[in-house]
């Protein structure tokens, strides 16, 4: 891999993939609170693995201004962590990481957003701060959470969807002139992108649009279901949500694939079955299941702790051949989850789609402390793993090509002579990497 890896830069190739698909990381702050091996801070973020991370989340004021939601985490004042100069730190690590505050989430709700949007004032108190918070931290750009316009506890109601359009295009505007980046996070559901969104529009100001492609079942169904199937699964019906009906939808309202993120996730819904009997998917639900020892939330698990209690614990694993995900029971615990295999899978999928690469939530929900024993960041380093083995294979395709053409003119230039080493020497008087390369790469 090494050796390869040095061909494609001396050839001149190292952009051709790395530099059009991302990995988006959203990096949920209030991880430092949790205990043990669960604690997770700023340091913990691999920057080799991330093309961008997001730091979530901020919020507004009733007035639109960005504010931060935990002023002791965020600044140094008050003996705070200084969590955002620590971030800022990150690009001492890896110069070409993107650093993107998010604003919004699910706990800010619509109302304010609604009211924000709906207010030229408002909108310029909200770019102005975004302006702000965006040059004092060294931030690259917005990340918008908004959760969701027309829906929730909104204010304006279908309203929303114009003034959400109004926003990203006065903050695209002047963004644009700063060469900041302004991106969106994106329900997945086709009922809320119909309730929430003008896709065409909002994809002419946004530089990704990042979409939610989870919790498409959870403990608040009345049977089990799949958190992110990539297709319908076992008992699905023609209406179930999947992530390849999620991007074909997508498509046909109007995003370019190339601006769209596959979002997948790195936790798993938990759920307490009716019967220990019925463990399959779309067994009858009672609700929420077990916590994890971190999250520490019912119907919610972490994948670093759902692998560690398949190590302790005795869980039954399956696999949904048809969804390409797995699921685990014990008794009456039932767990949809994902693993290295198939976010692998899901990443893919989302390159033969023609995406412009992968958003995950979130990052310190990964195993990045090695505890099950499949290396630090397993499902991080899956993603990486899946864009490199279609950089590698783009490469070897382009090369082979290249050879054949070029072999031909080099036959053509000692007609008599189809000697390997001559052509190889020819490559070298020309002085040309990229052709050496295209030669060398067939015997490697």
């Amino acid at each position: 891999m090494i050796r390869i890896a040095v061909l494609l830069l001396s050839a001149g190739f190292a952009s051709y993939v790395i530099g059009e698909k991302v990995v988006i990381c959203y990096y949920g702050t209030w991880a430092t609170y949790r205990t043990g091996l669960g604690k997770f801070d700023v340091g913990n973020i691999n920057t080799a693995l991330c093309t961008h991370v997001i730091y979530a989340f901020f919020g507004i004021d009733k007035t639109g201004k960005i504010v931060s939601l935990d002023a002791y985490l965020d600044f140094l004042t008050n003996f705070g962590k200084d969590n955002l100069r620590q971030f800022a730190k990150l690009k001492q690590k890896n110069s070409n990481i993107k650093l993107i505050l998010a604003v919004g989430g699910w706990n800010e709700g619509s109302a304010k957003y609604s009211t924000m949007a709906a207010s030229a004032t408002y909108r310029k108190n909200f770019l102005n701060s975004a302006t702000e918070w965006i040059k004092t931290y060294g931030f690259d750009g917005i990340d918008l959470d908004w959760e969701f316009p027309n829906q929730r506890d909104s204010v304006y109601g279908r309203a929303d969807v114009t003034n959400y359009i109004s926003l990203l295009h006065e903050m695209g505007t002047e963004f644009k002139k700063n060469g900041w980046l302004l991106t969106a996070a994106v329900a997945a559901q086709r009922d809320s992108i119909s309730m929430s969104y003008d896709v065409p529009s909002m994809s002419k100001y946004l530089d990704f649009i990042n979409i939610m492609a989870y919790d498409l079942n959870g403990s608040w169904d009345p049977v089990t279901g799949h958190n992110a199937p990539l297709h319908k699964g076992e008992g699905d019906t023609a209406n179930r949500e999947d992530l390849a009906t999620v991007i074909y939808f997508k498509n046909i309202s109007g995003a370019p694939p190339n601006k769209l993120t596959l979002g997948v996730p790195f936790y798993g819904h938990t759920f307490t079955l009716s019967s220990a009997s019925s463990y399959g998917v779309r067994s009858p639900s009672n609700g929420p299941g077990i916590a994890g020892p971190y999250t520490a939330t019912s119907g919610l698990i972490g994948y670093n702790e759902i692998c560690a209690k398949f190590q302790s614990e005795s869980w039954t694993k399956h696999y949904d051949s048809l969804a390409k995900v797995p699921y685990a029971h014990m008794n009456r615990n039932w767990v949809s989850y994902d693993n290295p295999d198939s976010i692998t899978l899901k990443t893919e999928y989302a390159l033969s789609m023609g995406l412009a690469g992968i958003m995950l939530w979130s990052i310190e929900t990964d195993d990045f402390n090695n505890v099950c024993g499949g290396g630090n960041y397993p499902l991080l380093k899956a993603i990486n793993k899946a864009l490199a083995s279609l950089l590698l294979s783009i490469l070897y395709f382009r090369a082979s090509l290249s050879l054949k053409l070029w072999f031909r003119s080099c036959r053509g230039d000692k007609i008599f002579s189809s000697s390997l080493s001559y052509c190889h020497s020819v490559a070298k008087k020309q002085h040309n990497p990229a052709r050496l390369f295209s030669f060398s790469l067939r015997w490697i």
